[in-house]
């Protein structure tokens, strides 16, 4: 009897970890960000699959930060001004991949990129370094990891169902929104899709003068 309601009590735990991980994908993957205009911009110039590997570069970056946070990298808070060379590396980084972006020529229709390891290996590297240069990805999860840290009646294994309910939900957005980008590129004239194509360089610049500007801010 005690056995069975052990049993259950742990199930129940796992599946509210299940659960608050899926919500907190789900909140994360409703930020509109550098990566989301990444995405979109790649699988309607290249693709649906050259899109899918920049989101497992997102993937493999969010799982670095996620490893790197959970086992401590709150230490490196105390390092002096790495918030700050973060972010002015960062910023600068974001403005120089938007400028790319939005001086870039648009094809008259998206097509495939040629399945080669430097073609994926380039979009797997793009999704890791937006994602990756970004400071506020880091705080975000250094915000996760404390807060998970304080759930005492969480063990290994639930927070472990957590972070990948979480990673796994954000990730499958991901993959959803390359779907769409690419269903839709063939309904765009070669004008709007150059417009869209300037819009997220120029948003992506804006990301990174924003960094600049709050890392800035907070020297002053």
């Amino acid at each position: 009897m005690n056995s069975n309601i052990t049993e259950e009590a742990v199930l129940l735990k796992m599946f509210a970890a299940i659960l608050e991980g899926l919500e907190m994908g789900l909140l994360l993957s409703m930020m509109i960000g550098p990566v989301f205009f990444a995405l979109v911009t790649t699988s309607m110039d290249h693709g649906f699959k050259q899109s899918a590997i920049l989101a497992f570069g997102v993937f493999l970056s969010d799982l670095v930060y996620v490893v790197v946070t959970y086992f401590g990298v709150q230490a490196l808070t105390f390092i002096p001004n790495v918030e700050q060379y973060l972010g002015f590396f960062g910023g600068l980084i974001l403005i120089s991949i938007g400028i790319r972006f939005f001086r870039k020529k648009i094809t008259d229709l998206p097509k495939e990129t040629p399945s080669s390891l430097a073609n994926q290996g380039k979009a797997l590297m793009q999704g890791f370094g937006i994602n990756g240069i970004n400071p506020f990805v880091m705080l975000f999860w250094l915000s996760i990891a404390s807060m998970v840290s304080i759930k005492s009646n969480w063990g290994i294994a639930d927070r472990a169902f957590f972070y990948a309910a979480l990673l796994f939900t954000v990730f499958g957005f991901d993959l959803a929104k390359a779907f769409l980008a690419e269903k839709l590129a063939h309904l765009m004239s070669l004008k709007v899709r150059k417009a869209l194509q300037v819009f997220a360089g120029l948003m992506i610049c804006f990301f990174g003068l924003r960094m600049l500007w709050n890392t800035l801010h907070t020297i002053l």
